[in-house]
């Protein structure tokens, strides 16, 4: 099974690509935020203690996120491979994502980082903001979550590096050019 974790600063595009690589190889896509909102739309056990946690105004903690992970990998446990998209995003839930991964006798397999200057990220937040109606994509905030990303990947980036699994990819260009880019590195893998 192959287990890729796709990293990137709010704006890189993660989300577009991990869609497409998970389509072209027949993966599963795990955007957390996604699973979060259909656990508790469906009602489920787990979405009922995710709600009761939002509802208080708290953030999921990294054991309820490990949680639903793990119910993820076990319910597609036939899985060709699954694409992390935004998770993990401390570097303690990258060490307990370790943790389940080889307690279900995985392991993490390649860690792709999108690089895009800050520059390009911004206008790129700031154009979606215009497209969706965003209204928390103002200059401010996005200086202010790029600081955030920056300070809390910093350390998973390391972690990554230590392991061998860390590799970037440029994430300036065309969406197919940069999706080619990213194959490549997962074919090479």
């Amino acid at each position: 099974m192959f287990n890729l974790i796709l990293f990137g600063p709010p704006g890189a595009g993660k989300g577009t690509q991990a869609i497409r690589i998970a389509e072209k190889n027949n993966w599963i896509h795990i955007s957390t935020g996604d699973i979060l909102r259909a656990e508790v739309s469906q009602g489920t056990p787990l979405g009922l203690k995710v709600k009761a946690v939002m509802e208080a105004g708290h953030l999921v903690s990294d054991e309820l996120l490990i949680e639903i992970m793990e119910s993820v990998f076990v319910k597609h446990s036939d899985a060709k491979g699954f694409v992390l998209d935004g998770f993990p995003r401390t570097l303690n839930q990258a060490k307990e994502l370790d943790k389940m991964l080889n307690k279900l006798g995985q392991s993490v397999s390649l860690v792709l980082a999108l690089e895009v200057n800050e520059d390009e990220l911004a206008k790129r937040l700031l154009n979606r903001s215009i497209e969706q109606g965003r209204k928390d994509d103002t200059v401010e905030v996005i200086k202010n979550r790029l600081v955030q990303y920056h300070s809390y990947t910093e350390p998973l980036i390391n972690y990554y590096k230590a392991k061998k699994l860390y590799q970037e990819v440029f994430g300036e260009g065309t969406i197919e050019d940069i999706f080619n880019l990213l194959c490549e590195s997962i074919k090479q893998k």
